[in-house]
């Protein structure tokens, strides 16, 4: 199996999967509880928690945690939208957001709220200067992601954060699920931010939402007692645990990951730029983990299943989008064909030259016999 479709979902650390079963085993009681067992998982949740904070270099009581990003992200739309409702009914954000940012965003359009889409460069960056012209009295959320899942566009946060600062009542929300595990964050000037521990070899179900002390949220989980008020329920000790681990060994030999990430994507993109029928949509300012492409004439869902007969394992578009094109690509180019045609190659520090030559290989033969098909 070659698997390229690391950005909709990593696979679990062996590690990280032994702390899960340990935990698991051996950290039984109720952390809500006020007898040993539920104290001795109560005391392992708030280590965790530490580590987590410490390496994403915010504060312990700023962690909450979720079931994922889609969770993180409704949850910071919608909380502040409730705890804030008197500040204005304005939203600003990007065309290159998530679904789980752009479909609450309609379901608040529906109800009365103005979302403005801040225009970006060639390269998919956000316009500043059109981000500030934006910006009302009536604003009351700006939320942009660090990193585009389809395309790899990175945007500048401390940039966006510096230009925000001036407008205090304005809550800055950021999307970095793409990012951590891949690049050291400062979200100094960052109000809000989601993520999802199966982006960086973590387990599934498990996220958080980072929530800056002076911002405050409607609970969006009503109903007992948890680690934090915003979301009741019973925590996980093994999850948390377990996403604790990820997080610290996403993060160990972290230049040499990336070091070997950017020789990977250096060869990729030299060899696909040699075949003639592929356009490549990432550009220098997409992070090396994805590559994004379109191959005209030929449907995404038919490559995908052709690579998949020789267990080829790539993506069409964001994994949890519902459109039947790509809005990222249509958005950073302005051609329909281009968006309606393309695929995601995401890769990691787990990938091998080997795997990517066999890749390929077998990508040229398909486009060679989808083409003659075709006719």
């Amino acid at each position: 199996m070659i698997y390229l479709d690391y950005s909709a979902t990593t696979p679990p650390n062996t590690e990280v999967l032994n702390t899960f079963i340990e935990v698991s085993k051996n950290f039984l009681g109720n952390p809500n509880s006020l007898h040993k067992l539920g104290l001795d998982a109560k005391n392992l949740i708030d280590a965790s928690t530490k580590q987590i904070a410490n390496i994403l270099g915010v504060k312990e009581k700023e962690i909450i945690y979720t079931s994922g990003a889609t969770e993180s992200n409704n949850a910071a739309i919608f909380g502040v939208i409730e705890n804030y409702e008197m500040r204005g009914k304005e939203i600003i954000t990007t065309k290159l957001e998530h679904s789980s940012i752009i479909e609450p965003l309609k379901f608040l359009e529906k109800k009365g709220y103005i979302i403005k889409y801040v225009q970006l460069d060639k390269y998919g960056r956000v316009d500043l200067e059109d981000l500030k012209n934006k910006i009302s009295n009536n604003t009351i959320l700006v939320t942009i992601s660090s990193i585009n899942s389809e395309v790899g566009i990175k945007q500048d946060l401390n940039q966006i954060g510096q230009l925000l600062k001036k407008y205090p009542k304005i809550i800055f929300h950021s999307d970095i699920t793409q990012s951590v595990g891949k690049e050291k964050l400062d979200l100094t000037l960052v109000d809000l931010a989601s993520l999802s521990a199966q982006k960086f070899y973590g387990l599934k179900g498990s996220g958080i939402l980072i929530k800056k002390e002076n911002i405050e949220l409607a609970p969006f989980i009503k109903g007992g007692k948890s680690t934090t008020k915003y979301r009741s329920g019973t925590p996980s000790p093994a999850l948390i645990a377990s996403t604790s681990k990820a997080l610290r060994l996403a993060y160990e030999s972290l230049l040499a990951k990336e070091e070997k990430i950017k020789e990977l994507n250096t060869f990729l993109i030299k060899e696909l730029s040699k075949i003639k029928e592929i356009h490549i949509n990432s550009n220098k300012y997409s992070i090396p983990n994805i590559i994004n492409i379109s191959i005209l004439n030929i449907k995404p869902e038919t490559m995908l299943h052709a690579l998949e007969e020789n267990e080829i394992y790539i993506s069409t578009k964001t994994a949890c989008s519902s459109n039947s094109y790509s809005e990222a690509v249509y958005t950073i180019t302005g051609n329909k064909d281009l968006s309606n045609t393309s695929l995601r190659i995401s890769i990691s520090y787990l990938t091998t030259k080997e795997e990517l030559t066999e890749f390929l290989n077998v990508l040229k033969e398909k486009i060679k016999i989808l083409t003659l098909n075709s006719k």
